[in-house]
């Protein structure tokens, strides 16, 4: 597919300045995260509607997703409404995949109040629900009119979900940017609101150039394909592992398999791990390697019973490897 128009991302003051333009707005919220609707969109007219969310994985479903598409209805949105959302990953997801299908498309803007999302999943224009436990089996690409980047709102942030979010950053870095995370391992993410610009940008610029991951977008899959098998476990079992702390332990296996196959120089698992115990991320899967490959072999990136697998040779050097999940498997044994 051709290029796209890179993501927009904004500060405070051109978000509002945007939406104040906006004459029908509907805005999507997280209701843990209601207070940010004062702080943030407080100066603009009211809107059309607001509709609250309780955002959890287990709502991230099509009966979410219907659920708001009869409440847009209700409120009489128009195609030219504005829906925008309020909260982390899974409300711009919900939201987002909404937008895309309500009407055949309306637009929609993202306020993402967590670093995951302010780093990942509210940039880039994929979104979408679970279907029985395989994460984002259901899905369409929609770009957002904007993101907007806001540090503020990270401050009441758990400090389990900020180092979620530390771990797409981490491994947005491990792409693009060896300096960068070199930087990020030392000093921390908290109070450098240039490194998580930085993170975004570089997705938004992956993403300009390739929208509907036929390409480069893929490698932003560094550490989901394991990761994805790891939540999947998870939520069968009803085991608390939070997507970016699944993340963080599918990286440490991109690293250890990048060994194996003889992609990366001997250490580099060794070097990810400490970097990752230093900022207290797990590194550990908790289930075993088959169990990882019963999901993975179900997951919506295995095509042609291969799996592309983003590996790397270094900090900085990402690598697209098509294996058999069973390939995979036995070199992690």
């Amino acid at each position: 597919m051709d290029a796209i128009a890179r993501p927009k991302i904004v500060t405070l003051d051109e978000a509002q300045a945007l939406l104040a333009k906006e004459p029908e707005l509907i805005v999507v919220f997280d209701q843990n995260v209601a207070w940010v609707l004062e702080s943030l969109l407080g100066d603009l007219p009211p809107a059309k509607a607001y509709i609250g969310l309780e955002s959890s994985e287990e709502s991230k479903t099509m009966d979410t997703v219907l659920a708001l598409e009869r409440q847009l209805m209700e409120a009489d949105a128009s195609r030219g409404a504005l829906l925008v959302a309020v909260g982390g990953g899974i409300t711009t997801d919900l939201v987002g995949f909404t937008a895309a299908i309500y009407k055949r498309g309306i637009r929609y803007a993202n306020v993402p109040t967590t670093l995951l999302s302010q780093v990942d999943a509210a940039v880039g224009g994929k979104t979408g629900v679970n279907l029985d436990h395989y994460k984002n089996m259901l899905g369409a690409f929609r770009m957002p009119e904007f993101t907007l980047l806001c540090p503020e709102v990270l401050k009441t942030l758990p400090e389990r979900e900020f180092k979620a979010g530390e771990a797409e950053l981490l491994k947005t870095f491990l792409l693009r940017d060896a300096k960068a995370y070199a930087a990020a391992v030392k000093n921390g993410v908290k109070n450098r609101p240039e490194l998580i610009l930085k993170a975004a940008s570089i997705k938004a610029d992956i993403v300009s150039r390739d929208p509907y991951e036929k390409g480069e977008r893929a490698l932003l899959n560094l550490g989901h394909t394991f990761g994805h098998a790891i939540e999947h476990l998870a939520q069968e079992k009803g085991e608390d592992i939070t997507h970016g702390e699944a993340v963080a332990m599918g990286i440490v296996l991109a690293a250890r398999l990048s060994e194996r196959i003889g992609l990366a120089s001997k250490g580099l698992e060794e070097q990810i791990k400490a970097d990752f115990e230093a900022l207290g991320l797990p590194m550990q899967s908790p289930y075993p390697v088959q169990a990882l490959g019963e999901a993975m072999r179900k997951d919506k990136k295995a095509a042609g019973g291969k799996v592309k697998f983003i590996l790397l040779k270094a900090p900085g050097e990402p690598v697209i490897q098509e294996l058999t999940v069973n390939e995979a498997i036995d070199d992690l044994r």
